[in-house]
């Protein structure tokens, strides 16, 4: 997939962000945040600073911290994940409810 849209191009973004979902699902942690950080490391080149797509990559990120019991970087994430949105969604769209529920969960869990 590299040759075929080179080392940057979004959509191999996108294909290393699902492997991350698959290895995290699969309790594959060090894997999953190594195709996560991969991801975000091609959207920061390829994209603008306050694209969805990042929204997703944190919100992501959030979930494998969590999974972890790693509460303080899911929180971080998450965090990050809702001042892009802030930015990049509409005010009314519905996933602020759902990233302000993560954040409170997370935040118990500290």
């Amino acid at each position: 997939m590299n040759i075929t849209l080179g080392p940057n191009h979004p959509d191999l973004a996108t294909a290393h962000n699902n492997i991350g979902v698959v290895y995290d699902s699969m309790g594959e942690y060090s894997k999953a945040i190594s195709a996560y950080d991969r991801s975000l490391e091609i959207m920061k080149i390829a994209l603008p600073p306050n694209h969805p797509d990042l929204v997703t990559a944190y919100d992501n990120i959030g979930v494998l911290y969590e999974n972890m019991g790693k509460y303080s970087e899911a929180l971080t994430a998450y965090e990050r994940s809702l001042e892009i949105m802030k930015i990049a969604l509409p005010p009314a769209h519905p996933q602020f409810a759902v990233m302000g529920e993560k954040i409170e969960i997370v935040k118990k869990k500290l």
